[in-house]
């Protein structure tokens, strides 16, 4: 089994070299009670198997500042794809776009509309805000991976931005927040589901989502995934440690969700595993 790793984070213990700027102004809690630095991922997806794996630019701790993820980049360019975030609604963000991607060799954005706390204010009017069509426009053209970090009742606003671009590749973090309430026939997955007929959309199934239908209490965990995955075929379905900002090792994240997959049959589950992601970042840095 080849394993990527679509969602992890890593900091710096040098905060001269790297200066703290959260985003919404407090850093994430994670990164503060288990601080996790390049070289402790490198070993934690050395311990856990996991040949490769994608970085995303801790945005709670830099802001947008993504010199270390960056950095960390260079060092281990054969194990590590990156994933930037910049300011969607500056009128630089194209530019900025093009530095972290073309000039740093990052591979991916991502942009934080929703995550259930209001630690991080939404940007704008979310992901329709007219003020980031150039940014859209220019991801769209040049194939970049963006990872979106919404719940799915953001699903009509991310419509607006597929319609002109139907294929426009999308990673929806924490499976996009899957609303699992009520339990079977779970009428609120359609919601989600919404997404399904636009080819570039991806499911990253994580530790946060599995643990948010977890806390439905007539929800069955791998019952709502096995629907995930029908909806949205499991050519666009990913898995992410979320190693460190989860707890555990990252072998133990890893383990947990391959736990709610054993349903597959093996071709399936190698492509969830790993074969996905590594169609959608490239068998190399950009």
């Amino acid at each position: 089994m080849h394993y990527f790793d679509t969602h992890t984070h890593a900091i710096s213990a040098d905060t001269a070299a790297y200066p703290p700027k959260p985003l919404g102004g407090t850093r994430s809690q994670w990164s503060e009670q288990r601080p996790a630095d390049v070289d402790g991922l490198v070993r934690e997806l050395d311990a856990a198997g996991v040949e490769r794996a994608a970085l995303v630019h801790a945005s709670t701790v830099y802001g947008f500042d993504n010199r270390y993820a960056a950095d960390a980049l260079a060092r281990h360019p054969d194990r590590l794809v990156g994933v930037c975030a910049v300011d969607f609604l500056a009128e630089s963000a194209v530019d900025d776009l093009k530095y972290w991607i073309e000039e740093r060799g990052l591979s991916g954005v991502r942009i934080r509309v929703s995550d259930g706390t209001t630690k991080v204010p939404t940007p704008g009017s979310g992901v329709s805000d007219a003020r980031m069509e150039a940014v859209w426009d220019y991801v769209a053209a040049q194939h970049i991976p963006v990872c979106i970090q919404m719940h799915s009742k953001d699903t009509p606003k991310l419509i607006d931005v597929l319609e002109p671009r139907p294929g426009m590749t999308v990673l929806l973090d924490h499976a996009g927040r899957p609303n699992a309430a009520g339990g079977p026939p779970y009428p609120h997955l359609a919601e989600l589901g919404r997404l399904a007929r636009f080819q570039g959309v991806h499911l990253k199934v994580t530790p946060p989502a599995l643990r948010r239908l977890a806390d439905e209490p007539a929800a069955d965990v791998t019952e709502v995934v096995r629907r995930l995955v029908e909806t949205f075929g499991v050519e666009r379905v990913m898995w992410g440690s979320n190693f460190p900002a989860s707890s555990g090792t990252l072998a133990e994240l890893r383990d947990g969700i391959e736990a709610h997959l054993s349903w597959l049959d093996d071709a399936d589950r190698a492509a969830v595993l790993g074969g996905n992601a590594a169609r959608v970042y490239g068998g190399k840095n950009r």
